[in-house]
């Protein structure tokens, strides 16, 4: 029998992060989709923005009745879970609006008003929801010098401690392109549970883009080998490509990864035509794709990425309800990592 809301409301932050790793480890849990271009879809104003014209995090304080429509809708449709407004809350994209001092405010609002929609939800439906703490990447590459690995590091702390305060029940490190940037926000967010007294889990969601590869030039199985060790809890792959692109990806994790796998894949490839980008991935095949995946690869956590909408999470959430991840047995090999490529000890 269902919980009531009563019961739901009354959990703790801890409480809820438990419930959250239960979930992930005995059914298929479902994410939420694109959020950018809903927001910009409401047409904000440059007041809004307070002046800083698509800083999307401001409008967590200045607007957060549009970031509430946002979240709202991906819960009406039945997800678990939906991500934090953010993405680019971290030292390298707000430094570019020359806000940096402001990663921590915007962190914890944006939290704040994703816990407020998931309460809501959890209060009117009986089911439990939860909000994950987005980490996004930013617009610098350690590896390459654009900034210093401790400077970023240290902001994505502060980054995850204004989610923890805001309410977040996991912390997503997303869309990442450089494993030292990867390694910076891992660290930071594992300084910022520790100085919290959180027990949050960590995801981890790399890119890997149509070349096979991360930006940099990294293959799945270094993410791997130089990730797990960090003590992460999930690993995936988000952005960049459709799912059709990313199942070999998937492939390696399923037979390799010791921790569960998620993927949030973007609705297609997209086309550019004369009013912008297209993802021409339908709704129904986002959901065949993500029902197959469940089955081959052993998927915890499925939900979307650029192109998707409502209507896509509707349909993966009608396909998998239920739904157990399917039976994984991997086979990990203890190996060492370059920044591209992995190599298992046993061939060195």
């Amino acid at each position: 029998m269902a919980s009531s809301p009563t019961h739901r409301t009354a959990l703790s932050a801890a409480a809820r992060a438990d419930a959250l790793r239960e979930a992930l480890a005995t059914r298929v849990v479902v994410a939420d989709g694109a959020m950018g271009t809903m927001l910009q879809a409401q047409d904000p104003t440059l007041d809004d923005f307070q002046q800083l014209e698509g800083c999307n995090e401001i409008l967590n304080l200045t607007r957060p009745d549009i970031v509430t429509s946002v979240h709202d809708a991906y819960f009406a449709v039945g997800v678990d879970c939906v991500e934090t407004n953010t993405f680019g809350a971290n030292h390298a994209a707000l430094g570019e609006y020359d806000i940096p001092e402001r990663v921590f405010e915007l962190s914890e609002a944006g939290a704040r008003v994703a816990r407020e929609s998931a309460d809501r939800f959890t209060v009117e439906t009986g089911q439990q929801r939860w909000v994950l703490g987005s980490m996004g990447p930013g617009t610098k590459l350690p590896t390459l010098g654009h900034a210093p690995y401790t400077t970023l590091r240290d902001a994505y702390q502060r980054n995850a401690e204004g989610m923890i305060a805001g309410g977040a029940d996991a912390l997503l490190v997303e869309t990442t392109q450089d494993l030292l940037q990867t390694k910076a926000s891992v660290i930071g967010a594992r300084r910022a549970l520790e100085a919290t007294g959180a027990n949050l889990p960590v995801i981890v969601s790399v890119t890997v883009e149509t070349t096979g590869t991360m930006l940099l030039g990294s293959e799945i199985g270094a993410a791997l080998t130089a990730l797990e060790p960090l003590g992460i809890d999930m690993i995936g792959l988000n952005c960049a490509t459709g799912p059709a692109e990313m199942s070999e990806h998937l492939r390696h994790l399923a037979r390799h990864s010791r921790v569960p796998i998620s993927c949030m894949p973007n609705a297609g490839l997209p086309a550019l035509g004369k009013d912008g980008a297209h993802y021409p991935l339908t709704a129904s095949e986002l959901a065949d794709a993500q029902e197959g995946f469940v089955r081959e690869y052993g998927l915890s956590l499925v939900g979307g990425c650029c192109g998707t909408t409502p209507e896509h999470l509707r349909q993966v959430v009608e396909r998998v309800r239920g739904a157990v991840p399917g039976e994984r047995d991997p086979r990990p090999e203890p190996g060492a990592a370059s920044l591209y490529q992995t190599v298992p000890l046993g061939h060195l």
